[in-house]
């Protein structure tokens, strides 16, 4: 049986913190391809300040950051009342370290080096622990518009559309966050990838591929251009 997604369900937020940042871009990489939202710091201060900022539902800390150790930002967000799940990384493997991490509110401990899957399996462990609920692997439905992720099949009325993986990715990413206005940057950083370095015009290019195929046969325009921001999927106003 298909799960469906509600049409407001938001792509859960991670933050991901270590000072080395092919670590940080490596794991955020793989967390952005499983639909997850993520941001990165690399210092105690940075990961302070994100936490108050970007909310996250989940943060993977690292242990040995350049200004304070990760134990201490977990002891400060103790002492602010700042309830987020932490999963620890770090290269130091001693058993008196995991038991700190643990009994200072960390929800699990990751040693480097460390295989990805188990990551991101870990991740969706505590999430699921703390009550918070991932992406569903099902359907994912707004409006008369509908991806099955098993299938990759999607549908506007009842009727198939067919879509390159590109356009694909774009509007499972649009299905992720309805209704929320996503900027240009968080675009082309989900669907092209953190270190994309091409000509930021190749969004513009691909809603519009995407709108053409989406708003046929009398149907109501879905993506609508937020002016200076960027976009969102939702009705337009009346």
């Amino acid at each position: 049986m298909a799960i469906e997604t509600a049409p407001d369900t938001e792509a859960l937020r991670v933050l991901v913190v270590d000072d080395e940042q092919n670590i940080a871009d490596v794991i955020a990489m793989a967390l952005k391809y499983q639909g997850f939202d993520v941001q990165t710091a690399g210092t105690g201060k940075e990961a302070l300040d994100g936490v108050a900022a970007f909310r996250p539902h989940l943060m993977v800390l690292d242990v040995m950051l350049p200004d304070m150790e990760g134990f201490d930002v977990a002891e400060r967000l103790g002492a602010q009342r700042a309830r987020v799940p932490i999963l620890f990384l770090t290269a130091r493997d001693a058993t008196e370290d995991k038991v700190r991490g643990l009994t200072m509110g960390g929800d699990d401990y990751v040693t480097k080096p460390f295989s990805l899957e188990e990551l991101v399996a870990r991740i969706r462990t505590i999430l699921r622990r703390t009550g918070a609920s991932e992406p569903e692997s099902g359907r994912l439905v707004f409006d008369d518009l509908e991806l099955d992720e098993d299938t990759r099949e999607v549908t506007r009325a009842g009727e198939p559309i067919d879509l390159t993986a590109t356009e694909y990715r774009l509007l499972r990413y649009f299905l992720l966050n309805p209704r929320r206005v996503l900027t240009r940057a968080q675009l082309l950083d989900h669907v092209w990838d953190y270190d994309f370095g091409g000509d930021a015009r190749v969004l513009e290019t691909y809603v519009s591929y995407l709108r053409k195929k989406l708003d046929v046969n009398g149907t109501v325009p879905l993506i609508q251009t937020v002016r200076g921001v960027g976009y969102a999927l939702r009705r337009p106003r009346a």
